[in-house]
């Protein structure tokens, strides 16, 4: 924990919401917890849009209303014709019919397509991996992810790692709970087993070995 300490100030862990999480693991070391391997990854759903999306606005048939905008740090968009509309905290379906409503003023029956073309998203949902691994960080979730991704992302695990011994520290609608992954396995052997799905707001603890 020590480790952890030195890399995530505590300002940091309220920021991301991450004490609830992690108050579990000194006790998760002691006593085995669950691994996710064989478990059917559960549903990410519809993308949630964020400040710092960008957005590819496309209105069919009429291109001079289309457009590729950033979301303002306010979370909202203007595209033409539609000056600031909430795009934050929507999905790309429920702005485009956002869009579509404010269209209907100017354009008879608009067909408003919304696609994120360089993802950022709350950060909520983001992705932590912390402890010892070569670079700690926080990405953004994205539909399919594995732990590998963010594994690779983190560029892999540092000589001091307890890899078998990692945790996953999963928000569900009843509290966090945690998982066992076993990433020496995974990195080292290729034991593709280990490279379990991640779930948006999921964080990777890896501890240090004992010696």
């Amino acid at each position: 924990m020590i480790g952890i300490l030195a890399l995530i100030s505590r300002r940091e862990w309220r920021r991301y919401g991450l004490l609830a999480g992690l108050a579990m693991l000194p006790a998760a070391c002691h006593a085995p917890a669950p691994s996710l391997v064989g478990v059917k990854p559960g549903n990410p759903g519809e993308y949630v849009i964020g400040p710092g999306d960008e957005l590819n606005v496309f209105v069919y048939r009429t291109p001079e209303l289309s457009a590729i905008v950033p979301v303002r740090p306010d979370g909202l968009i203007t595209t033409p014709l539609a000056p600031d509309v909430r795009a934050a905290g929507r999905t790309p379906t429920q702005l485009a019919h956002a869009l579509e409503a404010r269209l209907r003023q100017y354009v008879k029956e608009p067909n408003v397509t919304v696609m994120v073309e360089r993802p950022v998203g709350p950060p909520e949902r983001d992705i932590r991996v912390i402890g010892e691994v070569e670079q700690p960080l926080e990405i953004p979730y994205r539909k399919g992810m594995t732990v590998l991704d963010a594994m690779i992302a983190a560029k892999g695990l540092t000589r001091f790692a307890a890899g078998n011994r990692a945790l996953i520290v999963r928000q569900e609608p009843g509290g966090p709970k945690t998982f066992t992954v076993r990433l020496g396995d995974l990195l080292k052997d290729g034991d593709l087993s280990q490279n379990v799905a991640m779930m948006p707001g999921d964080t990777i603890f890896v501890p240090q070995a004992w010696f």
